[in-house]
């Protein structure tokens, strides 16, 4: 009975096609969509995944994210250093500057200012040059996003001397880093040089990063921190957290994201309710064919579960590669740069597949099981 199904779902091509279309389209929508907004709205950390070895974040009590923050003064750093369990601690500047290119184009730009001696602050991989070009005078490494979005026309940015906030800049080194939420330039420098740049303020320093001990752990050096210092302190996953969560609650992008999802969900139902709608009516005679020689209606029931199901693992797969395929398929673009298919998302579209088919079976089933055996020979 179960090839019987079967044979009848792939013998009318155009609605087979049709169930297919809507079934991958809805799953496609649905994928893509939320892949785009979970790497979107993960963008507001990328501050802190660039500087993997800081264990704890410490910074003014006002402060929020990475990009929302408020300086503090240069006492803070020995108030932290002083703390039992800190192994060692270094500022950590972050501000916005204008730069002017040599084409005379401005740009605005973010500077980081890294430790001096020990450059922690400055993300683990460089594309080209090293890190060591940072003891040069004057030096600056960019980020490649800032590359592709500063030298449209594919200079080497190598050698590249910037005009910063009045000040002399040479780009000396290229690193591999994650765009922030805006896909802004981003330049690295020595804290000390960083200071020069930035327009000067009584407090210059934005954060201090902290490694802890071996017998301490992060949430216990953070009550500490706060205890003894009175500044605010946060772990790497909770302010990672912090930066999502901020982006999420002053942004419309969880609004329209959710609306284009929704959206995704009701023409799938529409298109997939149509279709298997149309393909009950037009075989009806054959349902009821196979009621009057004796078919329950249980097996019924399975023919249909079979029908929807087949359409739906074809349809849902054709969907989630044609995701895979998107994402490859623009992974050279800078706005997708590390982008991911987190494992939860393919789940949750097929939990929407799952309720599209059982919403629309279940509607076309009733007049299937409401079919007399005797209508097929009126």
């Amino acid at each position: 009975m179960l090839w019987i199904a079967i044979r009848m779902l792939t013998g009318d091509k155009q609605k087979f096609y049709g169930l297919l279309f809507g079934i991958a389209f809805s799953t496609l929508l649905i994928t893509q969509q939320l892949t785009i907004f979970v790497n979107l709205v993960e963008r507001g950390a990328s501050g802190v995944y660039n500087v993997p070895t800081a264990d704890v974040w410490v910074m003014d009590p006002v402060s929020r994210t990475t990009d929302v923050n408020y300086a503090m003064p240069s006492t803070a750093l020995d108030r932290v250093r002083a703390v039992p369990g800190v192994k060692w601690a270094v500022p950590h500047l972050r501000a916005v500057a204008s730069v002017r290119t040599r084409s005379g184009d401005l740009e605005g730009v973010g500077i980081i200012g890294v430790d001096d001696a020990t450059l922690i602050g400055l993300p683990k991989r460089m594309i080209e040059g090293d890190k060591d070009v940072l003891s040069q005078p004057d030096t600056v490494v960019i980020d490649d996003v800032g590359v592709t979005n500063m030298f449209e026309n594919g200079d080497n940015p190598i050698g590249q001397r910037l005009e910063l906030n009045d000040q002399r800049a040479v780009i000396r080194g290229i690193a591999d880093s994650i765009p922030s939420f805006t896909s802004q330039v981003v330049l690295f420098t020595k804290y000390s040089q960083a200071l020069n740049y930035v327009p000067g303020t009584r407090n210059r320093m934005s954060f201090v990063l902290v490694g802890r001990d071996d017998d301490v752990t992060s949430e216990e050096l953070v009550k500490r921190i706060e205890e003894r210092t009175g500044l605010r302190a946060r772990t790497r996953d909770q302010f990672a957290r912090d930066g999502v969560n901020f982006i999420i609650q002053n942004t419309g992008i969880p609004t329209n994201f959710g609306i284009t999802v929704v959206l995704g969900f009701i023409v799938g139902v529409a298109i997939v309710g149509l279709t298997f709608s149309l393909f009950i009516r037009d075989n009806i005679k054959q349902f009821g064919a196979l009621k009057a020689i004796g078919v329950t209606n249980t097996k019924i029931r399975r023919m249909v579960v079979v029908q929807a199901g087949l359409v739906g693992f074809i349809g849902y797969c054709l969907g989630i590669v044609g995701t895979a395929l998107f994402m490859w398929s623009f992974s050279g673009n800078p706005f997708f740069k590390a982008f991911y298919i987190p494992w939860q998302i393919p789940l949750i579209s097929l939990g929407a597949v799952i309720v599209i088919l059982g919403i629309t079976g279940w509607i076309s089933l009733r007049s299937v099981l409401k079919t007399e055996p005797a209508a097929v020979f009126r």
